[in-house]
C-alpha cells in the first residue's frame, strides 16, 4: 500500500486547480520554458533511470510477462527525448486557451451574458509504459491551468520518477506558482481510490490497452474520456492509385505498428484491379495478412494486417461502421464523390482521404501534444489537446435586473449578439 492518503492528495489537487484559476498566462508559459531547460540539462538522469527500467523490463519480456509492443513504448532515446521538450515548447507558442471570449449577448440593454472557456479542474491520467507521457501532460495541463494526478505503468517508473522530479524541480523555481498542480501516485491501489474521488477529480484519461480502459469505465462514476480499442481501417477504392495505396497502407501498418492509429484491417474494392500486387507489396514490406472473419475484430499491435474484398463503397462503409473502434479510417480513392461520401458517412473521430492512419495525433494535428485519443461523442474527440482539457462557462452582468420585470412585461429581451459564436 501507498504512504500515503490518496484523498489528500485529490483534495490538495482540487486546491490547487483554484489557484491555478488566477494565474496569468505569462507565468504559466515562464513554468513551461522552466521545464524544457531542467529536461535537456538533466538527459543524463533521464537516460540512467529508463536504463534501468529497459533492464528490468528484459527480464519480464523473456518470462513472458511483457509483449514487445509495451517493451518498445518503453524506451527513451534521444529522438523521444528531443521530442518531449520540443513538445512542450509547441504548447508554449500556442495561444492561450482559457478566458476566451466564445459567444457574447445582450439580454437586454446593459444585461450582458458572457460565455468564455475555463478549465476543466482536476484531472486524474492512467497511462501505461509511456514514459514520454509525463511531460506531455504536464505541459497541457500546466497551460489549460488544470491540475493532475498521475499514474503510470510500474515499468516505466524509474524513468517516471526521474521526470516528474525534474519538472517539479522547474515549477518550484518560479514565483507564485501553486504547489500541488502536478502529482504522482504509483500502485494499484492508487488506481482504485482515484476512481472514488468524484468529488475532487473531474475528469478521468485513461491511455493504454482495452483491458485498462474498460476497467477504468466500468468503475467510476468520474466522467472518463479516451477510447478502448484502435481498430482502423483503409479501404483502397476501385479507382485508387497503385502507388499510393502501397505508400499509405505500408506507413499505416509498419511506421509504429504498437500505436493505437496503426491500421488493422485494409478493405479493397473487388473491381480495383491491382490487388494481387498490392497484397504481393505488403507481404514483401513484411506484413503478415489474415483473411478470416475473426480477424476484423482485432487490434494486433503488430506488422499484421486483417484483410477484406469489399463489393462496393457503400459496403466497405457499412463494415467500418460495423467493426471500427470509431478511432481513425481512410479512405484511397481518385474520386472526388466517392471520397466525400466516404468521409461523410463514416462515424469515426478522424476520417481520412489518401492518408495514413498515423497521421491520428496531437502533435502531428499542431495541437503541441496530446493527452490521448477520444472516441467519445462529448466535448471532446479525436486527439484531445489542449481545446480538449477546457470547459466554458457562463457569467451574466446587469444592474439589479429580476426576472419578475420581464414575466410581467415591463422589460423585454432583445437578444443581440456582440461577438460571433465559436
Amino acid at each position: 500500500m501507498a504512504e500515503y492518503n490518496f484523498t489528500e492528495i485529490a483534495q490538495k489537487a482540487k486546491k490547487a486547480s483554484k489557484e491555478l484559476l488566477n494565474i496569468s498566462a505569462e507565468i504559466k508559459n515562464k513554468a513551461l520554458l522552466q521545464i524544457a531547460q531542467n529536461l535537456d540539462l538533466n538527459r543524463d538522469k533521464i537516460f540512467e533511470a529508463n536504463k534501468l527500467d529497459l533492464e528490468n523490463a528484459k527480464v519480464s519480456l523473456q518470462n513472458g510477462e511483457l509483449t514487445q509492443s509495451v517493451f518498445n513504448r518503453l524506451k527513451l532515446d534521444e529522438n523521444k527525448l528531443r521530442d518531449m521538450i520540443q513538445g512542450i515548447i509547441d504548447i508554449y507558442e500556442l495561444e492561450d486557451p482559457i478566458g476566451k471570449i466564445l459567444l457574447q449577448r445582450t439580454l437586454d440593454t446593459g444585461l450582458i451574458l458572457t460565455k468564455k472557456s475555463c478549465p476543466i479542474g482536476v484531472l486524474g491520467v492512467i497511462f501505461e509504459a509511456r514514459p514520454d507521457v509525463i511531460s506531455q501532460i504536464s505541459a497541457l495541463a500546466i497551460k489549460s491551468s488544470n491540475a493532475v494526478i498521475l499514474k503510470g505503468g510500474k515499468e516505466s517508473k524509474n524513468t517516471n520518477i526521474a521526470i516528474m522530479e525534474i519538472i517539479q524541480d522547474a515549477l518550484a523555481s518560479v514565483e507564485v506558482f501553486p504547489r500541488n498542480v502536478l502529482t504522482q501516485v504509483f500502485t494499484r491501489e492508487d488506481v482504485a481510490e482515484m476512481l472514488k474521488q468524484d468529488k475532487y477529480i473531474d475528469l478521468i484519461i485513461p491511455r493504454g490497452g482495452n483491458k485498462l480502459v474498460r476497467f477504468v469505465k466500468e468503475n467510476t462514476s468520474i466522467p472518463v474520456l479516451g477510447h478502448a480499442d484502435g481498430i482502423c481501417h483503409i479501404f483502397v477504392d476501385e479507382s485508387a492509385d497503385f502507388n499510393k495505396a502501397k505508400n499509405i497502407i505500408v506507413d499505416a501498418k509498419t511506421q509504429y505498428p504498437s500505436a493505437c492509429n496503426s491500421v488493422e484491417t485494409l478493405l479493397i474494392h473487388e473491381k480495383f484491379a491491382q490487388k494481387e500486387e498490392l497484397l504481393k507489396e505488403l507481404q514483401n514490406a513484411g506484413i503478415e495478412l489474415i483473411f478470416t472473419p475473426e480477424s476484423w475484430h482485432k487490434e494486433y499491435s503488430d506488422k499484421i494486417l486483417a484483410v477484406k474484398t469489399a463489393n462496393s463503397l457503400e459496403e466497405a462503409i457499412e463494415h467500418i461502421n460495423e467493426f471500427s473502434s470509431g478511432h481513425t479510417d481512410s479512405i484511397i480513392t481518385e474520386s472526388i464523390e466517392n471520397a466525400e461520401i466516404f468521409m461523410n458517412s463514416v462515424d469515426s473521430a478522424g476520417v481520412y482521404h489518401n492518408v495514413s492512419t498515423r497521421f491520428a495525433d496531437g502533435f502531428r494535428y499542431g495541437f503541441g501534444a496530446e493527452v490521448g485519443i477520444s472516441t467519445n461523442k462529448t466535448h471532446a474527440r479525436g486527439p484531445v489537446g489542449l481545446e480538449g482539457l477546457t470547459i466554458y462557462k457562463y457569467t451574466l452582468q446587469g444592474h439589479g435586473d429580476i426576472v419578475k420585470d420581464y414575466v410581467e412585461g415591463k422589460k423585454h429581451f432583445n437578444h443581440k449578439d456582440l461577438v460571433a459564436k465559436g
